[in-house]
């Protein structure tokens, strides 16, 4: 029964692996890493704080979405959050990303 948990758990840190790289290529692709880090402020805020001010909260991805791609300013400082040129899929895919970091 370990070596079934121990297989299983593999699989997951495994899939996660997969999944971050694409992402973290999206995120690179469109410029997000200028501003953004996922433990740290640089111009915005983390992605961690972020998916902290947004748990809970059902309709977080929309919202996050929407700010992705069309911008937003006063939420997170005086610097405002410029729209970006990504899909309404690619930016739903990244506020989803987003809110799951920790």
């Amino acid at each position: 029964m370990k070596v079934f948990a121990c297989l299983i758990a593999a699989g997951y840190v495994l899939s996660a692996a997969a999944t971050a790289a694409p992402m973290d290529d999206l995120l690179k692709a469109k410029n997000c890493m200028a501003c953004h880090a996922v433990d740290r402020k640089i111009v915005g805020p983390a992605y961690k704080d972020v998916a902290a001010k947004y748990k809970g909260n059902k309709d977080a991805v929309t919202l996050l979405a929407a700010k992705i791609q069309k911008g937003g300013s006063g939420v997170w400082g005086a610097v405002p959050m410029p729209p970006n040129a990504v899909t309404q899929a690619e930016a739903k895919q990244m506020a989803a990303w987003i809110l799951v970091q920790k």
